[in-house]
């Protein structure tokens, strides 16, 4: 079906007898409310009343347009025009070369109003029928001479204002507020009616009966240019709107907006003001005229009269996007917006934009569809409601507001059976759309529909990532509906995580669980133990941890006591019932002691030593395994370095075992550093580790305890039974530790002195450097007393002046005593009031 701008309609048909056929015509027309003027060509004003409907727009059962009064103003010369005057009930009728006033109901001649001779056109001021109280303003032109008069018309008077002269005799003319376009027979002019002026416009080479001058409202005008073009003129005199192309031999235009209507012998013509294009022919033969009306158009032949109901816009613009003409639509909806209602244009624009996404969304053309249905606003279920499958998720009192949905819904699913590839497309357009219009205020009273169909979408086209984060952020998902889809393609962390989003922790957990043990097949997630350990460490309810602790610490405690270690620092379980859950799990144990003391900077002997005897524990099962020491390193440090283990029961624990070293750190800690070197010495014969143990226990203290620690291992060699190897490395590798005189003493009598020449040399040179030092160190002091010393001395040549009555700089007392003092600055103060600057 062709679009249609205008319906037509006839509303009056003229029947006369065969004697009066040629008698009566229609010449011109006139209309206001539902009162309808004709003027004949026999001298008849003829009056009608339309019926209730706009323009005649008859239903079955609505009355037909009724004949009224009629008038015969004379036996010759027929109507030329007619003009309605509400504001006096004055029906104003050219005929014989004069207006006469008549009026509108009675059709009577209004006595006080003579008739206007000698006027060959006329027009009244539409815009100011109230712009002056009690008057509106009328426009003739001269039948005998060239000029232009302005009227001003009373209820019972009429009388001429101004004279604008012309150089040419008007053959037609148009008015639109103070602005009149008039043309002549060979050119269009412009002239103001309160000035006076005039302005030419461009030249024309019509017949008279084709020249057309019609007001389009606003300041502009409709003229019948050169080249059968219909020209826009403003009122300034320049064109806003491209030129109009119509064909040749225009009898008549008429503006009807957004529509221009002209008017040949065998067809009427309708163009768009927006596009200039021709949107619609209404074959009618022996048209002579046409009358703009409030809602449509009247075009009249020598016998009848039809209305052209202009279709509403808002079917209008529905017939175009059917037609998908989607670009016309919305250049359409943009032109009427200015004679619109904001809020009803708004609902309008919203409903064709949509429409226009419509389109390209069957044309596959997502990108503008995409666009097009986020500024309408459209309802994300209208295209959920296409997709077969999809629909489960919509409510049932869902209505859509669209026609789209049978139809194109069954040839979605035509594709989805032919073209499955393509069908791929619609559905990801599907996801990108509601992804995009998801947390916005479109989706505010649909949630949940939205949600459960990104879901299915997600598990459809195999979309992992977008798919986690749905099920991981706040939702609303259904899970009646979502959680069967979710198995069904063995999305088994997804639906955990969907628990969970939906405050089942429990279930969420568990699902998880049968992934990690192989009861539920799903690759999506690569390391499912270790998010179960993170979501235990995160939670709140610590039951649940409590429920799964043992499982989780039997598959890898390494990993497990993070769930107690990782938890956030307002939330941590009390230490004494984590100690019993990891009663089982020594490692798990050990990393949680490590976590208190090391992370939480835990002070309490309890968690020391128990650290340090499961350290013992772990070192003696190390050794006799694998002679690993991966954890002796630990309780080496450990002992060093913590001051808050029980040193008397740990050292009850190693003191019989092969942990020597240990054993030395505990005597030492305990002050026996000799037994702890006769340990290093005697049991685990290892020098290096006695020197090292010398070395760490004299830090913090002054280099005479490392002397005494030196030289207790020193006797402990030399009373062995084999001393002179590692007490000579001993005493070459610390030469300036030892005091030389006292090691000499300690010597046996039977070793030379090439024997411990070395260790000689080095203590004298080391002795020879400390005295030089020392010297040195005299020497730079007594350079810095001297300096002191010259600035005191030259301080002291200064000479003060002291005034009589000179006064203390702090005090600001009088100087009396011969005693005071001077800064820096030369200001003189009390010797007692040095203090106080």
């Amino acid at each position: 079906m062709a679009f249609k701008a205008f319906t037509k309609t006839q509303i009056y048909e003229k029947h006369d007898a065969p004697k009066e056929k040629d008698k009566f015509g229609i010449q011109c027309l006139e209309c206001f409310d539902r009162n309808l003027y004709i003027g004949s060509k026999n001298a008849t004003v003829q009056h009608l009343i339309l019926p209730n409907s706009a323009n005649g727009d008859l239903s079955p059962g609505q009355s037909k347009t009724r004949e009224g009064r009629a008038r015969k103003l004379g036996s010759s010369n027929p109507v030329v025009q007619l003009r309605a005057v509400p504001l006096f009930n004055h029906l104003l009728v050219l005929w014989d070369r004069g207006v006469t006033a008549l009026n509108m109901f009675s059709l009577e001649p209004v006595p006080a109003l003579k008739k206007i001779q000698h006027v060959s056109l006329f027009e009244v001021c539409d815009s100011l029928l109230t712009a002056r109280a009690g008057c509106v303003q009328m426009v003739t032109s001269s039948s005998r001479r060239r000029v232009i008069r302005i009227h001003v018309v009373g209820v019972d008077r009429w009388e001429v204002v101004k004279e604008v002269s012309l150089q040419q005799d008007p053959v037609a003319l148009a008015v639109d507020g103070t602005s009149l376009c008039v043309a002549t027979c060979d050119r269009y002019l412009l002239c103001d009616v309160e000035t006076g002026s005039s302005e030419e416009l461009f030249p024309h080479n019509h017949k008279k009966q084709l020249v057309i001058v019609t007001s389009v409202g606003r300041g502009e005008f409709l003229l019948n240019g050169p080249e059968s073009l219909g020209m826009f003129v403003m009122k300034t005199g320049i064109c806003q709107r491209p030129p109009l192309q119509w064909p040749q031999e225009v009898l008549a235009a008429t503006v009807c907006f957004p529509y221009i209507l002209t008017l040949q012998p065998q067809v009427l013509s309708v163009y768009s003001m927006l596009d200039q294009r021709c949107k619609q022919t209404v074959s009618l033969h022996g048209g002579k005229g046409l009358l703009s009306t409030s809602d449509g158009v009247l075009v009249f032949t020598e016998r009848d009269i039809f209305s052209l109901r202009l279709v509403p816009l808002e079917e209008q613009i529905q017939a175009l996007v059917g037609h998908e003409r989607v670009e016309e639509a919305l250049l359409l909806l943009d032109g009427v917006q200015s004679r619109r209602p904001l809020d009803s244009y708004k609902e309008l624009q919203k409903a064709v934009t949509c429409l226009a996404g419509f389109v390209h969304f069957y044309q596959e053309g997502f990108s503008e569809a995409r666009e097009l249905f986020i500024a309408g606003e459209l309802d994300p279920r209208e295209l959920i409601l296409l997709f077969p499958d999809m629909r489960s998720c919509l409510s049932n009192d869902f209505q859509s507001q669209f026609d789209q949905g049978t139809k194109k819904g069954r040839a979605l699913q035509v594709l989805w059976r032919e073209d499955t590839n393509m069908f791929h497309h619609y559905l990801s357009f599907l996801a990108d759309f509601l992804r995009a219009v998801r947390g916005t205020e479109r989706d505010s009273a649909c949630r949940a529909e939205v949600d459960c169909a990104l879901l299915r979408l997600y598990v459809g086209l195999g979309d992992t990532e977008n798919l986690q984060q749905i099920v991981t952020s706040p939702n609303e998902c259904r899970l009646d509906h979502c959680v069967p889809a979710l198995e069904k393609n063995n999305r088994f962390f997804a639906l955990g995580s969907l628990y969970q989003s939906q405050g089942r922790q429990t279930d969420a957990i568990k699902t998880w669980v049968n992934i990690a043990d192989g009861s539920h097949e799903d690759d999506s997630c690569s390391d499912v133990y270790g998010h179960i350990v993170w979501t235990l460490s995160q939670l709140d309810d610590r039951d649940i941890v409590r429920n799964f602790a043992d499982w989780t610490l039997r598959k890898n405690q390494e990993k497990g006591v993070q769930i107690f270690t990782n938890r956030p620092p307002d939330d941590r379980l009390e230490t004494q019932d984590v100690f019993v859950l990891l009663e089982k799990y020594p490692l798990a144990s050990v990393l949680y002691l490590e976590f208190l003391i090391h992370d939480l900077s835990s002070e309490e002997e309890r968690h020391h030593s128990r650290l340090a005897l499961a350290y013992v524990t772990q070192t003696l099962r190390e050794e006799e395994e694998a002679g690993l020491r991966s954890t002796r390193g630990k309780l080496q440090h450990l002992l060093w370095e913590s001051k808050f283990y029980d040193v008397s029961t740990v050292y009850e624990r190693v003191k019989s075992t092969t942990l020597h070293v240990e054993t030395a750190i505990l005597l030492g800690r305990s002050g026996e550093h000799s037994r702890a070197l006769q340990v290093l010495v005697h049991r685990e014969r290892d020098p290096q580790a006695a020197e090292a143990y010398c070395c760490r226990a004299a830090q913090g203290h002054d280099a005479p305890f490392r002397q005494a620690l030196l030289l207790t291992l020193l006797q402990i060699y030399l009373s062995s039974e084999d001393p002179t190897s590692t007490a000579v490395d001993l005493l070459n590798d610390n030469p300036r530790a030892f005091a030389a005189e006292k090691v000499v003493q300690l010597l046996p009598d039977s070793w030379s002195v090439q024997l411990v020449s070395q260790f000689l040399v080095g203590s004298v040179r080391a002795t020879l450097h400390q005295s030089r030092v020392v010297k040195l160190q005299e020497a730079l002091a007594r350079v810095e007393l001297m300096r002191h010393k010259v600035t005191w001395m030259q301080a002291s040549k200064a000479m003060f002046r002291l005034e009589k009555e000179q006064k203390c700089k702090v005090c600001q007392r009088v100087l009396a005593e011969p005693h005071f003092a001077c800064n820096l600055h030369g200001e003189l103060m009390h010797v007692g009031c040095t203090g106080f600057f």
